[in-house]
């Protein structure tokens, strides 16, 4: 998936400057246009305060970077600002939870998550001085675009010069209980490391098609639900970046109510989330 086009939703917050110097650096790392996006209030005071900070992140005068400044609410019009530019990537910014290391969606973010027909890069701690990823954990999963996400960490992983990819998947632990009904324990356990096995040669066989040489890959199988252990599992390593495929269809009030794998990773970040969207481009043929 190429990223041409990098869309940064801004807010005239604390972290503005932070955000515009990670999207900066993604900017240079795709050689992609930027386009910031405002919703709300803008005059003379708004423009003054957005180029100082151009200015500093060191962006100002770039004939890549656009401002479109929108009315209306926020969501919709980041999404459908969005959709009329044909932006690839959407970054925006996580929320701490006061008091607490824990970052959290806020309203805006989980409509732009649910809603978004692009890729969205969410940042928990936007630095002015952006570090590279080094430390990266994706979800491979069983999901239309899991090769497209793989893709994408170690596209990231390459260009970063990372220390660590993992690779994580869910073992299906209830194929194993029911073939293991009426078995004794030895055929329990070859039973057991003969699924193992199949689940890492499925990982292995997307790697083979993906270029990765270079990078130090681990893959990690898990058992639970997978969006829990996937985001416990980015804790203990100290992952820099959470990298998932988007749902294969748009999250919905159903969701709300028998809860999605992601929306564990949603109600707790563990670190930076990027949800790989190649829904846009497989439309587009």
């Amino acid at each position: 998936m190429i990223i041409r086009k990098i869309g940064l939703a801004i807010a005239f917050s604390p972290r503005l400057e932070a955000l515009l110097a990670e999207a900066g650096r993604l900017k240079r790392m795709w050689d992609a246009e930027l386009l910031l996006i405002h919703v709300g209030d803008h005059g003379l005071e708004e423009e003054s305060k957005l180029n100082g900070l151009l200015r500093t992140v060191g962006l100002w005068g770039d004939a890549g970077v656009k401002v479109f400044w929108e009315k209306g609410k926020p969501g919709d019009r980041i999404l459908s600002t969005c959709k009329k530019e044909n932006i690839d990537l959407l970054v925006a910014g996580a929320l701490k939870k006061e008091n607490l290391v824990q970052f959290y969606l806020g309203t805006i973010a989980r409509q732009i998550l649910r809603k978004a027909d692009c890729s969205v890069l969410l940042f928990t701690s936007p630095s002015i001085t952006p570090q590279p990823f080094k430390n990266i954990v994706v979800n491979a999963e069983d999901n239309p675009f899991v090769e497209q996400a793989l893709g994408q960490a170690c596209s990231m992983g390459l260009k970063d010069k990372a220390h660590w990819l993992h690779v994580v998947r869910e073992i299906k632990m209830y194929g194993l209980t029911m073939a293991t009904e009426q078995c004794s324990e030895t055929e329990y356990e070859a039973i057991r490391q003969n699924l193992v096995r199949e689940e890492i040669e499925n990982v292995e066989k997307i790697l083979q098609r993906i270029p990765h040489e270079g990078l130090k890959v681990n893959i990690k199988l898990v058992a639970g639900k997978s969006g829990f252990e996937l985001s416990k599992f980015a804790q203990r390593k100290h992952a820099d970046l959470l990298v998932v495929a988007a749902a294969q269809r748009r999250f919905s009030l159903f969701d709300r109510v028998f809860t999605h794998d992601q929306e564990y990773i949603f109600a707790d970040l563990p670190c930076n989330l990027f949800i790989v969207n190649p829904r846009k481009e497989v439309s587009h043929g």
